[in-house]
């Protein structure tokens, strides 16, 4: 019996894996999404420092990746031991609090790592044991952890964006169900649709709407959707962005001149048609799906 046939005869136990493998992923993802950022800004900033020929700063220089320094407490910088990374349990286990000094823990940790763990068994629900499988539970993955990057810094860094699209269109040429024609036309298309729009914005009011990890976040989705997804993609990223986006601004009592990242709605909007994009279009349309 193959590992597919196990799985499919054991649908518990598959999607019980699933939603554990989900967990820890989505701790994995809350690291990336913490730690990314600073790695770049660290960079930047040894690089700005190197063309204006000034010193560089000691902090910039100490080793700091995903890896290193070993997980610690922001507050008293107590470390933070094995049973303590547990996902979701050492969040329930320590009330949300450090051990050492009661710091609170963001509820964003574990709020991530059930978000993931959710995304991951739903995956399963409509892609059966296989490559195509992993490659989108990859894809999902690194959609989480844009959207999140995006919302606190609004950056989309080419770090995940860059290779996602290159892995959409490898997929594609292996295994995928869309025709690599489509994907690479999904690719150029995606961006240049985004980056016309950034353009006549600009040309019309001087200002910038978007940053081009919109672009690129687009152009991936092409490249793992085909071009055919990508009036989807727009419709209701832009449906949700711009309800939400109003909503967020009056509750944070700012003016609509406040910039709103515009990643994490081409995100969902992008997993929404990964799973339900004929079945949208085809209620659009009003044909039967």
């Amino acid at each position: 019996m193959s590992l597919g046939e196990f799985f499919a005869a054991q649908p518990l136990f598959f999607f019980t894996v699933l939603g554990m493998l989900g967990l820890v992923v989505g701790s994995f993802l809350n690291v990336v999404i913490l730690r990314l950022p600073q790695m770049l800004q660290r960079e930047w900033t040894r690089d700005c420092r190197a063309l204006l020929e000034i010193e560089t700063d000691p902090e910039a220089v100490e080793p700091f990746s995903l890896a290193f320094p070993a997980s610690h407490c922001p507050r008293c910088k107590a470390p933070v031991r094995a049973w303590q990374n547990i996902p979701l349990l050492s969040f329930i286990l320590l009330r949300g609090r450090c051990a050492e000094c009661q710091n609170p823990i963001g509820w964003r940790y574990p709020l991530v790592e059930v978000l993931t763990a959710g995304a991951t068994i739903t995956i399963g629900v409509f892609t059966p044991w296989g490559l195509p499988l992993l490659a989108y539970l990859l894809l999902t993955w690194c959609l989480i952890t844009l959207a999140v990057i995006d919302m606190d810094t609004q950056l989309l860094p080419d770090d995940i964006t860059l290779p996602l699209l290159w892995l959409g269109l490898l997929f594609n040429l292996a295994l995928g169900p869309v025709p690599l024609a489509d994907a690479v036309l999904g690719a150029a298309g995606g961006y240049l649709l985004l980056w016309s729009v950034y353009w006549l914005f600009k040309l019309a009011t001087g200002k910038e709407g978007m940053g081009f990890g919109d672009f690129k976040l687009l152009a991936a989705l092409g490249a793992w959707l085909g071009w055919q997804a990508l009036p989807m993609i727009i419709l209701l990223s832009s449906a949700v962005g711009a309800v939400l986006g109003i909503v967020i601004l009056t509750l944070r009592g700012q003016g609509r001149s406040q910039p709103l990242p515009f990643g994490p709605y081409l995100a969902a909007a992008g997993w929404i048609c990964l799973l339900w994009g004929d079945s949208l279009a085809a209620l659009l349309l009003g044909s039967p799906g």
